[in-house]
């Protein structure tokens, strides 16, 4: 393929090629020759031009296939608009005359098309360059257009298209003989040809005048011929050129001169629409032709006409736009439901007729109303629509305005259901009485009427929750009043049942008291119905429907009426067969009626319970259900014998009786009815073979038997597209309606499958039969084996015995039925039967495979599958192939072939590779051959269709198979003629498998593969340049699954091209594709995608439709247009996917694309309200920089690329600001850090940051939170609660001590207020709570008079929930008040934890600020300012909390405990509404607890409130309370079991959650839990309950420990920890306790006898389990093993302390190991000395393991924070009372003594085996200074051991002749705190040996002099060593002493001239030296004089020194004592760490 890319055709290599190959070749050539001549210089092509146009005319003779050809035509126009143009004539003059040529061989002809197309090229390339050559060439085309065949006529068509476009009005001679050679090829038998024409038609209206004027009449009524026996592309082409041309004949401005003027009328609406409405009601027999069985009434519209026609007055309107429907809309109206009027008898003369009719109308109305009209416009229609219907009403005649009443009374619900929330001005507005219109129609005297009516509210009440119980509410009225109208029992039955359906659409729901109401109305309705004849139906059927309805309410519900509806349900049926004899004999045809009405109503009743509330089917219910059952299956064998007494009025009620029955044994498992299963098969049987059943329902009886795939390929009807709605009708054939309510109203209640429109239920005639299908597969797979034969028997004589149309009625119910017998047997792994069964089987579905039904061919061939799959025997498989592959070999008829060839495909679905590779072979050879049956496309299309699910199914086995079948695709693609789509469609499916078989080998790079590549590439581009669009949407998926395994090699930005080119089709599956496809690429590298779209559009020339939008707003802009113009479900979640995939990797860097996107559609839509609003905040922030680019195209109504965007688009764009925001915070912090922010904007200009958006963020924040959509608000209010979270703590660096969202406060209250409002409903009012709980603990606002705007609110919701659940809201269901009071509850709880925080943090003492002001505004007035806010309302807060967290304890408690609970529900929630109400406590309980917590240890337990007495003390804790308030029961009990039973509550509910965390347990919920425990423990009354009671603590650990296993988060461990050490402290305090009042009571008895207090008493043992201290070990242990596995003997292999190299922690980790640290050294004070003698070891070997594993050498000689906290920890053991205990004080010498030793071999070079840089790892200061910790805190005897006191000096010594400063300087602190120490026999030994070491190191410093800081600070340290032991000496040492020490500091001392000049280091050391001496002087004058007389030298030095510091004194202040204060630091902080 590499050698085809040339400019000029590598001949050589093409005549070495095969046939196959020189096409592929040829076609790759002009591939690349198309773009290479685009991308060559003029000059260049000019060269090789003659060369290359030669080749290029040559290859017409060489019979080029349609996408070679039209490739070839291309190039050359190509070649001629940039090479030269003279020989053009010539090019033009050789295609001439191959078309004029005479030869009509089949061969010849692709050469006469390839030059028919080449013209088209050409002209439309050149256009009027060509001059007047186009007359002959048009003549001579429309010449050959008279002999063409169909394929012929399609190409001239498109060819004049093109000739039209390139010439433009200078055609205008041609214009008639094109018009007419048009109109006889729109009527063409072949459908291609007829969109061809219509295309060409369409260019031809461009400039042919006559067409939308003198001709439009004939033009008219041609489309409307053109329609008759059309498809689907058919009716697309011509709609769209009707619908254009009469869109123009009405707005056309007319050119020309007066004289012309005349000759065209002007058309006015009414004519146009006139028009249509002709081809609608009377089809293509025109105006005055009515025929002669027109007039006599017999003649009806053919469908495809209407269906055509209605198309039209689609593309009508959009053509003319939504600004003119807009206008128009009251006309438009008017005339589309007079389509349906009674003044048109024929549209609606049979009820099928007017069904399908009234869909068309419903698809105008939508289409046009819903896709281009905004949401203002959509709200003046439905005024418009309301007026109607009152119109309409008011109409006497019923027949007259029923339908169009229909259609108003669909659309009406439609619309509003769309605007959602938006439409509730619309309800308000008393003018229009919505409401009461669609009330009035509930009584219409036509049932249709009062259906539509019921459906248009149940779309008000999904809409518009807040109307849901009122409507309700009134429909009940009425229909307790009316009682005695059937119309108003009906209708407003109807109305309940719709809006019963509505609740599982409303979250917020109803109130449960409503279902008791319905429940006993339908009693009743049922017990009067035999009161009055006239009534009784009515009664019964409404009765049944609202129990019916009453079930989807689900479990909660109905479980409290179950009973009585079981009751009605035994009572419907008789009791006993003798009973329905007896009915038999008595009852007339009314009374049968009724009764039928009523059973069949019980059935659907029992059905809806059934699926709706699977829940309450336990055994008990089902064993009640079931009775009644077998007389409903006797009355149903009875049926056709009462039918034959009472006659034709039984026959709808038996047949809708069937059904009913039918449907619930269904549902229902096959053995509760086991005992009737042999009657139900034989009924089932006679239903399917009934001899009056005549017509065919095979396209909803099949599809569900077939294979999804295959029906795409067998029925395009069956396809989805936009027109699915009407084009339905079709599809059912013409004797069959389309599904509508009227005739099953029983679907009102249920959820409809296509979101929004109204259920479309079959006749009960045609649903009967799918029912009885499908019941049939599951009966006859239940009976027994012996049972199935007879009736198998049955059916197969049944198809025999009838002949013609009724035979092929029967042979598809019984084919379905078997198949569907198949299909349960398959999936349930059952099996057939005997040999005969498989014998009739067979011989049926082979029957049904060669039947001229493809759809009934394709049940078979899936059946015939199930059947081999059933039977899993190879032999019986190989057979079935086997009579395929003869019967391929033979038959010559289409049906057969294409009957077997999809038999072999689903074979080999259903059984994979049907084991045998010859089998396999002989498979492909066969499909082979029909796949080349270039006569029959059909028999190309199954045989293909079937190859591909061979390739699918084979697998690898396929790998030999590949190279072949690939050549075969292409050559089919490269050969089969366009007119063919479903063949390109197949060979698309075919390639798509063939590219899934060889999967990611298609990277590879052998030749081989390479090939196979360029094959698979080439197919999708012939694929995408086929003009049908499911053919491109294969060819995309073919290459999005190529870009899957081998992206590489596919080109991005050509594919890109096509799929922007495509975004907008008005194909619904290309569409899908599109999508699906860039969902894929956009995963992978959405920033190239997002950039080849832009430059496309930038590039395009050519005519794109959204070019402009991609240009302007990029792919993510035109994709959000998209998304709010779509209405398909699927592409509507996939256009979200892609954007979501592309914001996630895009946003940051597109930053202001995505938030001016985001921001034009919420703006878009903002009401004027709302922008004036957001202006006026605009005008407070003009003077802000950043805030500059906020009001970008407000008023600029062109640059707004969103245009009334749908409240859904509005959402999405919300949620997708939020999106933003997060991704932002995970890139860089600039995006919230403003001054770093606009210093980088600085930088460079393209930087660009979220926190530079802020204002826009708070503006559509605002926007979306005050719109009308609630969903919308919701949205609004997540968005505000983002950008308050994440935007709080950015400080505004303008006003230092200020952040910068303060400025927004006002836009903060603005978005909450409306919020509050009382008609807002509670789950908007339970956002706002969050958002104003989350402002106010924020901090952001510190000034209190600005909080209380928003403290207020919370104010005025928490003053409306304190009447608990009785005071809120009746409009919905109980659960949602309880969610606003939780709601509610929690925001208080969260502001009041921050108000206490910060209160806590205000009292520790304030750093010092560097003025006053500044403190005042920070400090006081906001922290305690916020709690005394709270404090007003604490009294009430706190009833509430502790009422709420008991409803929660309660609602927690398991289900055996459920007979406890109090019977009316708790203080916020109902018994009822229980479970819904769990989920909301669930979401709020934690805070509320922690708040609660924090209040009562506020308290201190001790309520200070006066107005609590006792009595209401008590009332919120217990059960018992809670039923009785305060009555004696309750005020009996004390203060202190008040606490008790709240500790209990707090601990009860921390530790039920903590102990069994779900897996959806939030991070808030856990921490906020530990919090409370440690508010709770932080007080000692609850300390001394858990200290008293050990098997408590113990549990809380056990908790505690498993919370730590369990959850990984540092801070939740952390909290963990912090409560472990606050039990332990209990148990310390309860310990001492103890002791203490032992000691008390013994008095002065002898100590001995003491009893042993603390853990270990006297025995020392503690059991695992009942030991406070092991389980604390435990846990600390776990902590300190999981960040330091070395501590773990087990993990290291070895015991005892290993050398290894020392580690850092992470942050978190030190900090958990330090206070896992702190909690080992409080244990020993938990235990009895002998229980502390037995974890001792534990806890040093702990702690001393972890100073070993983290000393780590630190810059500074610093400790780490491990390091510190060990030895801190260290220190608290060594020092603790035990050490000192008699009865423990030798073992912990022992003990002690050893833990010594560890710490000195630690650090023992002969412990460094492995190398030595470990040992210049470890830190000495550490080490050092854990001796000393020994050294100080222990008792003597435990150091002063000669061996270990000898060693620890030796370290000292070995450290001080260490070089590095900063540890010299530490071991002198050390030392001078040994030095220091009272007791002489520590300190002696410690000075005799290392005093002269430091005397000679001074005296060295002091002959060197220091020359840097380190070495000063040496010197100083060793003179305060020095001084220390001069104050430790006894009397008569001291002189010497300080005889050796003053020289020292005399030599430092410098005179005024050296002062001068000396370094700052000299400097220093003449201070510190003149310092020392002036302190040490006075203290030992006797010594000092003596001296300083004995040394003259000394003494001059010391008065030079004196006098020179005098003078500089006067000079300046010294700067000694600030350059010394870091080091004297250091040294005070090591001091008071640990020693």
């Amino acid at each position: 393929m590499e050698l085809a890319h040339s400019l000029l055709l590598n001949e050589e290599a093409y005549n070495q090629l095969g046939e196959v190959q020189k096409a592929e070749f040829i076609f790759e050539w002009l591939r690349y020759l198309e773009k290479l001549l685009l991308a060559t210089s003029r000059n260049d092509v000019r060269e090789k031009q003659k060369t290359l146009v030669e080749q290029l005319l040559s290859l017409l003779n060489n019979s080029p296939g349609p996408p070679t050809r039209k490739l070839l035509a291309k190039n050359l126009a190509i070649l001629y608009s940039i090479g030269d143009t003279f020989s053009v004539y010539e090019a033009i003059d050789k295609c001439n005359d191959l078309i004029r040529s005479k030869d009509d061989s089949p061969s010849y002809l692709p050469t006469k098309l390839a030059a028919v197309v080449c013209l088209g090229s050409l002209y439309k390339k050149l256009g009027r360059i060509l001059g007047n050559t186009f007359t002959d060439t048009v003549g001579n085309i429309l010449k050959a257009v008279k002999s063409a065949e169909s394929q012929g006529r399609y190409e001239i068509m498109l060819s004049l298209q093109n000739i039209l476009n390139g010439l433009g009005a200078a055609a205008a001679p041609c214009h008639r003989d094109v018009y007419k050679a048009a109109r006889s090829c729109l009527t063409d038998r072949s459908m291609a040809v007829r969109c061809a024409a219509a295309k060409c038609l369409l260019e031809l209206q461009n400039e042919a005048i006559f067409m939308w004027s003198m001709d439009l009449d004939s033009v008219a009524t041609l489309c409307f011929k053109s329609f008759e026996g059309s498809n689907y592309d058919v009716r697309i082409s011509v709609s769209k050129l009707l619908g254009t041309i009469l869109a123009k004949a009405i707005t056309s401005k007319h050119p020309g001169t007066a004289a012309s003027r005349q000759s065209i009328r002007r058309v006015s609406l009414e004519e146009v629409l006139e028009l249509l409405g002709t081809g609608f009601l009377r089809g293509s027999s025109g105006f005055l032709r009515a025929s002669g069985d027109m007039l006599k009434g017999t003649s009806s519209v053919s469908r495809d006409v209407r269906v055509g026609v209605t198309q039209a007055y689609v593309v009508f309107v959009s053509t003319l736009g939504g600004a003119w429907l807009e206008k128009n809309f009251a006309a438009f109206l008017s005339h589309i439901l007079s389509l349906v009027s009674q003044s048109h008898p024929k549209a609606t003369q049979t009820q099928i007729d007017a069904i399908c009719c009234r869909r068309c109308v419903s698809f105008i109305l939508r289409t046009t109303i819903g896709g281009l009209l905004g949401e203002k416009a959509q709200l003046a229609v439905v005024k418009d629509i309301c007026q109607a219907i009152w119109k309409l009403k008011k109409v006497m005649d019923v027949a007259a305005s029923q339908h169009m009443l229909v259609c108003a009374l669909q659309e009406l619900g439609n619309l509003i259901h769309n605007l959602g929330t938006t439409a509730a001005p619309l309800l308000q507005d008393s003018s229009t009485g919505l409401l009461d219109s669609i009330l009035s129609v509930t009584l219409h005297p036509s049932i249709s009427v009062r259906l539509a009516a019921a459906w248009c509210l149940h779309c008000i009440a999904v809409a518009l929750p807040s109307y849901l119980t009122p409507l309700l509410d009134r429909c009940l009225e009425r229909l307790t009043g009316h009682k005695s109208s059937p119309e108003a029992v009906t209708g407003f039955s109807f109305a309940v049942a719709a809006l019963l359906g509505a609740v599982k659409h409303c979250p917020l729901g109803i109130p449960h008291g409503k279902g008791k109401i319905i429940m006993t109305l339908a009693e009743d309705l049922l017990c009067s119905a035999a009161q009055n004849s006239r009534l009784s139906a009515q009664r019964t059927q409404a009765g049944w429907l609202l129990i019916a309805a009453l079930m989807t309410l689900g479990p909660a519900v109905v479980s409290h009426h179950l009973a009585r509806v079981l009751l009605l349900w035994k009572c419907v049926f008789p009791a006993s067969p003798k009973d329905l004899e007896t009915e038999k004999s008595r009852g007339d045809s009314f009374t049968w009626q009724v009764t039928l009405e009523g059973r069949a109503g019980a059935l659907c009743a029992i059905k809806s319970f059934v699926s709706h509330c699977g829940d309450l089917l336990t055994e008990e219910v089902i064993q009640r259900l079931l009775p009644p059952l077998p007389c409903a299956v006797d009355l149903l064998t009875q049926l056709s014998s009462i039918l034959k007494m009472y006659g034709s009025p039984l026959k709808t009620p038996s047949v809708v009786y069937r059904q009913r029955l039918y449907e619930l044994l269904i549902l229902l498992p096959p053995e509760t009815y086991e005992g009737n299963l042999c009657a139900i098969l034989k009924e089932l049987a006679a239903d399917l073979t009934a001899p009056d059943i005549q017509v065919s329902a095979s396209t909803f009886l099949l599809p569900p038997l077939c294979h999804q795939d295959d029906l795409l390929i067998l029925s395009p009807l069956l396809q989805e597209t936009d027109h699915r709605f009407i084009e339905e009708q079709l599809l059912l054939g013409n004797g069959v309606a389309c599904g509508s309510l009227e005739y099953d109203p029983y679907l009102i209640y249920e959820k409809d499958v296509e979101g929004d429109s109204v259920p479309k239920p079959l006749p009960p005639a045609l649903s009967v039969i799918s029912s009885a299908a499908k019941l049939f597969g599951v009966v006859c797979a239940h009976v027994g084996e012996t049972q199935r034969l007879p009736i198998l028997e049955q059916l197969l004589d049944s198809i025999k015995h009838t002949k013609g149309a009724r035979q092929q009625v029967v042979q598809l119910h019984v084919v379905s039925s078997v198949s569907s017998f198949l299909k349960y047997v398959a999936l349930s792994k059952g099996c057939l039967g005997p040999e005969e069964l498989k014998r009739f089987a067979l011989t049926l579905v082979t029957g049904a495979l060669e039947s001229t039904n493809p759809l009934l061919r394709c049940a078979a061939a899936e059946a015939w599958a199930r059947l081999a799959q059933v039977l899993d025997d190879g032999a019986f498989t190989a057979g079935l192939a086997q009579v395929s592959f003869d019967k391929l070999k033979s038959a010559r008829d289409v049906v057969t072939r294409t009957g077997h060839s999809l038999a072999l495909g689903s074979l080999h679905r259903y059984l994979g590779g049907i084991s045998s590779s010859q089998h396999l072979n002989s498979c492909i050879g066969i499909l082979y051959t029909l796949a080349q049956d270039s006569t029959s496309p059909d028999v190309q299309t199954w045989a293909l269709h079937s190859l591909s699910l061979i390739i699918d199914s084979a697998g690898p086995l396929y790998y030999v198979h590949v190279e072949p079948t690939l050549s075969l695709i292409i050559m089919l693609l490269l050969n089969v003629p366009p007119t063919h789509a479903e063949v390109h469609q197949s060979l698309g499916r075919c390639l798509n498998a063939l590219i899934t078989t060889l999967g990611p080998e298609l990277q590879g790079n052998s030749t081989s593969i390479s090939t196979l590549r360029a094959s698979c590439l080439l197919g999708c581009a012939v694929m995408q340049d086929n003009p049908d669009c499911l053919v491109q949407a294969q060819a995309i998926s073919c290459l999005q699954q190529l870009h899957m395994f081998a992206p590489r090699h596919v080109n991005l930005s050509s594919l890109v091209s096509c799929l922007c080119v495509n975004l907008y089709s008005p194909y619904l599956l290309l569409r899908r594709a599109v999508l699906a496809c860039l969902r894929q690429l956009v995963q992978r590298e959405a920033a190239e995608v997002s950039e080849h779209a832009v430059m496309l559009a930038k590039d395009s020339r050519e005519e794109l439709t959204p070019d402009a939008d991609i240009r302007e707003i990029g792919l993510e802009g035109a994709l959000l247009i998209l998304l709010d113009k779509e209405t398909d479900e699927r592409l509507c979640h996939d256009i979200k996917e892609t954007l979501n995939y592309m914001l996630t990797s895009m946003a940051v860097e597109k930053l202001s694309l995505w938030l001016k996107l985001c921001k034009d559609v919420l703006a878009a839509s903002a009401d004027c309200t709302a922008i004036t609003c957001v202006d006026t905040m605009q005008e407070e922030e003009g003077d802000k920089g950043d805030d500059a680019s906020v009001l970008t195209t407000r008023h600029d109504e062109k640059s707004h690329p969103f245009t009334n965007p749908r409240w859904a688009t509005r959402v999405f764009a919300a949620e997708c600001v939020c999106r933003i925001i997060n991704q932002c915070e995970n890139a860089t912090s600039a995006h919230f850090d403003i001054a770093l922010a606009q210093e980088m904007k600085k930088k460079d200009s393209r930087n660009d940051f979220l926190v530079l958006h802020l204002a826009d963020l708070i503006r559509m924040a605002f926007m979306a939170a005050t719109d009308h959509s609630d969903q919308l608000r919701l949205s609004g209010l997540e968005m505000l609660l983002v950008v308050i979270r994440r935007f709080a703590t950015v400080p505004e660096p303008e006003f230092p001590g200020h952040v910068i969202l303060e400025q927004y406060q006002a836009n903060v209250g603005a978005a909450l207020r409306p919020a509050f409002t009382s008609e807002t409903p509670p789950d908007v009012t339970a956002k706002a709570c969050q958002v104003c709980s989350a402002w106010i603990a924020s901090g952001v606002v510190s000034d209190l008079n600005d909080l209380r705007r928003v403290h207020q609110l919370l104010v005025s919701s928490l003053t409306k929930i304190q009447a608990g659940k009785e005071a809120l809201s009746h409009l919905y269901n109980e659960s949602a008040s309880t969610m606003e009071i939780l709601a509610v509850l929690k925001a208080w709880a969260e502001v009041y934890i921050i108000a206490v925080q910060r209160h806590k943090n205000h009292r520790q003492p304030l750093k010092t600020t560097s003025c006053l002001e500044d403190s005042i505004r920070n400090g006081s007035c906001s922290s305690d300012g916020l709690l005394d806010l709270v404090y007003a309302d604490l009294g009430t807060l706190s009833r509430l909390w502790l009422a709420a967290l008991q409803d929660f304890a309660l609602l927690t408690l398991p289900s055996e405990f459920a007979s406890q609970l109090p019977a009316e529900g708790g203080a916020f929630y109902t018994a009822e509404t229980s479970e819904n109400a769990k989920l909301q406590y669930y979401n709020s309980w934690a805070l509320i607890l922690h708040a609660t917590a924090l209040w009562l240890t506020s308290t201190g337990f001790v309520v200070a409130d006066p107005d609590e007495g006792a009595s209401d003390l008590s009332r919120p804790v217990t059960p018992t309370s809670m039923c009785q308030g305060s009555s004696s029961g309750a005020t009996i009990k004390s203060p202190e079991d008040v606490y008790t039973d709240r500790f209990h509550l707090i601990l009860g509910i921390s530790v039920e959650f903590l102990c069994s965390l779900r897996s959806d347990a939030t991070m808030e919920s856990i921490t906020a839990c530990l919090h409370a425990l440690q508010a709770l423990l932080d007080v000692p009354w609850p300390r001394s309950k858990i200290g008293s009671d050990q098997d408590l603590g113990i549990e809380l650990l056990n908790v505690l420990h498993r919370v730590i296993l369990t959850r990984e988060s540092p801070s939740i461990q952390l909290a963990s920890l912090e409560v472990v050490r606050q039990i332990i402290c209990a148990a310390q305090e309860h310990v001492k306790e103890k002791r203490r009042s032992a000691e008390v009571d013994d008095g002065a008895a002898e100590k001995e006898t003491l009893p042993e207090f603390g853990e270990g008493k006297d025995t020392g043992g503690l059991v695992p389990g009942k030991s406070l201290v092991f389980a604390t070990l435990e846990l600390c242990v776990c902590i300190l093993v999981r960040q330091l596995p070395e501590l773990n003997p087990k993990l290291t292999g070895s015991p005892g302390v290993k050398a290894r190299k020392p580690q850092m922690l992470s942050e978190d980790g030190s900090r958990l190991v330090s206070a896992a640290l702190v909690i080992l050294s409080e244990l020993p004070a938990v235990c009895s000395p002998e229980g502390s003698i037995s974890i001792l070891p534990t806890i040093l070997y702990l702690t001393i393991g972890v100073l070993r594993e983290t000393a780590v050498k630190l810059p500074g000689g610093q400790l780490s924070s491990t390091v510190a906290a060990s030895l801190q920890a260290l220190k608290g053991i060594l020092s603790s009372p035990m050490a000192r205990a008699e009865k423990s004080h030798t073992a912990w010498t022992d003990l002690l003594r050893s833990a010594l030793t560890t710490v000195l071999d630690c650090w023992d070079p002969e412990h460094f085996s492995l190398v030595d840089e470990t040992h210049e790892e470890l830190d000495e200061v550490s080490l050092l200074t854990a001796i000393t910790v020994f050294i100080l805190s222990t008792s003597p005897e435990v150091t002063t051991i000669p061996c270990l006191q000898k060693r620890c000096i030796d370290k000292f010594k070995a450290t001080l002749e260490i070089k590095d400063p900063m540890v010299q300087i530490k071991t002198y602190q050390l030392l001078h705190s040994i030095f220091q120490y009272p007791n002489p026999a520590v300190s002696y030994p410690y000075i005799y040996s290392l005093a002269s070491c430091i005397m000679e190191k001074l005296q060295e410093i002091d002959k060197r002099k220091p020359e840097n800081t380190a070495e000063l600070q040496i010197f100083q340290e060793g003179i305060k060593v020095l001084e220390t032991l001069v104050t430790v000496a006894e009397e008569h040492h001291r002189s010497q002493l300080v005889a050796c020490l003053l020289p020292i500091l005399i030599s430092f001392l410098l005179d005024e001239n050296a002062l001068g000049s000396a370094t700052s280091i000299m400097r220093n050391l003449h201070d510190f030296a003149l310092q020392n001496l002036m302190q040490i002087g006075p203290q030992y004058s006797s010594v000092f004089k003596s001296l300083v007389a004995s040394s003259p030298a000394l003494k001059a030095r010391l008065e030079a020194a004196i006098k020179g510091n005098q003078e500089s004194v006067k000079v300046k202040i010294p700067t000694s004592k600030y350059t010394k204060s870091p080091g004297k630091n250091s040294s005070i902080q090591l001091k008071t760490s640990f020693l």
